[in-house]
């Protein structure tokens, strides 16, 4: 589901943010944090939340709070989101993400599920994960595997052969880029379990602990491993 935060300038109207609301990579993503709800049906992940730096103070919570009531109006239960803490920069030095711990998240009264799993993630020069999913596709050759060839190709990789090995042209096309390993502690996960009121709210179960006090401070900036 997607929705769009729109501002009226002038008489026409502008968007000025996006929140995308849908399927992740696996159905434990779901399950594990609310066992109880039905994955993409009564439970959906918040993969992306973006509005405009000019928007006013509040805007964040405002817009993601209205988006929660919708979700909970078409009979989702239960939403799953992450905050990135650590800091991106391209090869560079320039800081393309400074990292964030999900403040937003707390205002809409988020519980706070611990850390995602810990794993190594392969950097691009642009400061871009390339991401173990993306990856897969090109390997497999998956729907979307174009996309992701481009990606690396834009970057300075070969335009693969006609014939060739898909897994060895993106493990030659990583190493052509410059790709680099980085050991990541965990994406901070949040839960919100919608209901009409606080009853119907904690009626859900969580399949993780509610940890207190929220997440304050954005990982140090990681070291290539």
């Amino acid at each position: 589901m997607q929705f769009g935060l729109y501002e009226d300038v002038d008489g026409e109207r502008r968007l000025c943010g996006v929140a995308v609301f849908g399927v992740p990579v696996s159905t434990g993503v779901l399950t594990k944090p609310l066992p109880e709800l039905r994955p993409y049906t009564e439970s959906l992940v918040c993969s992306r939340f973006v509005l405009l730096d000019e928007c006013p103070g509040n805007s964040e919570s405002w817009f993601l709070a209205n988006c929660l009531n919708h979700l909970l109006a078409r009979g989702v239960r239960g939403v799953v989101s992450f905050a990135d803490p650590v800091p991106r920069r391209t090869a560079s030095g320039v800081l393309v993400m400074p990292g964030q711990v999900g403040t937003i998240y707390a205002a809409t009264n988020a519980v706070y599920a611990s850390r995602a799993t810990a794993r190594t993630v392969k950097l691009l020069p642009d400061g871009t994960v390339f991401h173990d999913r993306t990856a897969q596709k090109i390997r497999r050759q998956e729907q979307g595997h174009q996309y992701a060839e481009a990606q690396l190709i834009a970057l300075g990789a070969l335009v693969p052969r006609a014939g060739c090995n898909p897994a060895v042209w993106l493990r030659e096309a990583l190493v052509a880029v410059g790709a680099r390993n980085v050991r990541h502690r965990g994406a901070h996960r949040y839960v919100w379990r919608l209901g009409r009121n606080r009853r119907e709210r904690e009626q859900i179960k969580l399949g993780l602990p509610a940890q207190r006090p929220y997440p304050k401070q954005r990982d140090p900036e990681p070291i290539g491993v």
